[in-house]
């Protein structure tokens, strides 16, 4: 098609703008809770509502994507964003707030599958789709940093409330440009009906162990509430299992597991999401509260790894693949990975940024640069157009899921070895051990891509002089 470099900078415009508001809005909730009277716990759920929703219902909103259209899915996910924020900057009370980053979350369960699988119909076949998916993760990393450091401006100039108004007008352009610059795909392959029964199960299933996890975190992995609500999430996934295989239409055949770039692009993209999210979560607490960093300065100590990813991603990482395949390009930034992760265990009370944080952030955000881009490319590239929504959904849902688990299983570690003291010795005890699970995480991250990525996949020569 013509102009695919326009549509798809739209497209990582919005990638952007998704992930950005991941962290966003995490900076500003001091005052956030001050105003509408939220306490840290009421906070908290301002980020489980939407990963909640977003997790819960990824699937569904790539399947939507083939079954009703991806440009229609695409505009109706941004345009529902744009309502949302809007709603969400004029909020006064702490439950709209709360129902608005739900809402949030749906649009971006809309909007993500949406947009890489039109990255995926407007390259397919094409020499430079290595490229665009290098710098598709290179969007994702400056989305990550950027939102870090303009939530602490935005807040400190114009009140918290700006970190959701921002959205609004972007919101507004890009779906009225979507109707200029992206194609009408749609799956070819009409089925005879929708899977409703599938997406019921799936959505409730992983919305509900999504939250087992939270709540483990909080209420400890062996309290009632937390076993009765996984054991219903399993009851759930496991029914989804059936329905699928029953299914005429379902939402994810399950016959796309036997493909083994499939397997492998996910499994891997849910270890390094489970290692690396944490990290960045953790080093936010241990440069406010044990380095005692303001909020911006916290932001930009670790706004290398993100600023590494994407300069590795956009550069390095498709002519890494192109010229070296899969298992090479996965293994070498699963190495980085590990060994950044690695040198976080040196942190301390009198941690010193340029030795003990800035190495360590340069290392893993190498590695992620190179990893996201063969692990994007492993988990999409044998699907036919006709699955391109379902199978970006179901790349996301596994990232989803990832940053779910790592969160909850290494903040909980953390926690249990500090022993809820704020004693900065203890604090930095934690944090150490739960680096040392990430640690362990990339490790055996770098053992699945050495196991199961082919020895040599053959992948598009990128045209000269790109």
């Amino acid at each position: 098609m013509k102009n695919k470099w326009a549509a798809f900078a739209l497209l990582a415009a919005t990638q952007f703008v998704l992930i950005l508001d991941l962290t966003i809005v995490s900076i500003a909730m001091p005052p956030m809770g001050r105003e509408l009277g939220m306490s840290a716990q009421d906070l908290s759920w301002t980020t489980t509502a939407y990963s909640l929703v977003f997790g819960g219902l990824l699937l569904l909103g790539g399947r939507l994507s083939d079954y009703v259209g991806r440009r229609r899915i695409f505009v109706a996910g941004m345009a529902l964003f744009a309502v949302s924020s809007l709603v969400g900057g004029l909020a006064e009370s702490g439950a709209l707030l709360i129902a608005v980053r739900a809402v949030q979350g749906l649009a971006g369960a809309l909007v993500a599958p949406a947009a890489l699988s039109l990255v995926m119909t407007i390259f397919k076949d094409d020499p430079a789709l290595n490229k665009a998916m290098g710098l598709w993760g290179a969007v994702g990393g400056v989305g990550g940093s950027a939102g870090v450091v303009l939530g602490g401006l935005l807040t400190d100039w114009f009140g918290w409330r700006s970190v959701f108004l921002v959205n609004v007008p972007i919101g507004i352009v890009v779906s009225l440009l979507a109707f200029r610059l992206l194609p009408a795909a749609r799956s070819e392959s009409r089925v005879a009906g929708f899977d409703l029964a599938g997406a019921i199960t799936s959505t409730g299933g992983l919305a509900l162990l999504t939250y087992a996890l939270v709540d483990a975190a909080e209420a400890g992995w062996t309290s009632a509430r937390t076993l009765g609500i996984g054991a219903v999430s399993i009851a759930l996934l496991a029914a989804f299992l059936i329905v699928e295989k029953r299914s005429a239409g379902p939402l994810v055949p399950l016959n796309v597991f036997r493909r083994k770039q499939l397997r492998a692009g996910n499994v891997l993209m849910f270890l390094v999401a489970a290692a690396m999210q944490p990290v960045f979560f953790l080093l936010t607490l241990y440069t406010q509260l044990v380095l005692g960093y303001s909020a911006t300065q916290s932001g930009l100590s670790i706004v290398a790894i993100s600023v590494t990813i994407a300069l590795t991603a956009s550069t390095l990482g498709g002519r890494v693949l192109t010229r070296y395949g899969l298992r090479t390009t996965a293994a070498t930034g699963m190495a980085f990975i590990t060994a950044g992760a690695a040198l976080y265990l040196r942190v301390d009370v009198g941690g010193d940024f340029l030795v003990d944080l800035l190495p360590s952030e340069l290392l893993t955000g190498f590695g992620f640069g190179l990893l996201i881009v063969a692990a994007t490319v492993a988990a999409t590239a044998e699907a036919s157009p006709a699955e391109s929504g379902m199978v970006s959904g179901l790349f996301n849902v596994t990232t989803q899921v990832g940053i779910s688990v790592g969160i909850a299983v290494l903040v909980s570690i953390a926690a249990g070895v500090s022993g809820g003291s704020t004693v900065a010795a203890d604090l930095v005890a934690g944090y150490r051990m739960a680096f040392l699970a990430a640690t362990v995480l990339s490790a055996v991250g770098l053992v699945a891509a050495l196991t199961l990525l082919p020895r040599h996949t053959p992948v598009s020569r990128e045209p000269v002089g790109v």
